[in-house]
């Protein structure tokens, strides 16, 4: 997608992630741990917005981030704010979360 944010060009970068959050207080631990990192995440440039999904049927959360450019999104990926974040959210997964990137095409 090319939109005009604050009069510049983007495009809308999407990464997703298959995050294996632990159940239970863990759960709510980490939603509050996801809530608490939007704030930090959404002060990096080019930050558009981030979603957790929770499935349905079990499984899986799914993490969205959205960022102008690819290269916005790897700025804040390898920050020390995410450096913060992921410290922080280690002990509430089993396991780790597996990302993808995608590029909006059609909107």
């Amino acid at each position: 997608m090319n939109a005009a944010v604050e009069g510049k060009e983007v495009r809308d970068v999407r990464e997703h992630h298959s995050v294996p959050a632990r159940q239970g207080r863990q759960g709510a631990e980490f939603r509050a741990w996801f809530a608490w990192s939007n704030q930090k995440f959404a002060k990096h440039k080019g930050f558009l917005r981030r979603r957790l999904l929770k499935p349905r049927a079990g499984g899986n959360y799914a993490a969205i981030v959205e960022h102008e450019t690819y290269e916005t999104f790897m700025a804040m990926d390898t920050s020390s704010t995410q450096a913060m974040a992921k410290q922080r959210v280690t002990p509430l997964l089993d396991g780790d979360p597996s990302p993808a990137s995608y590029e909006v095409v059609l909107d």
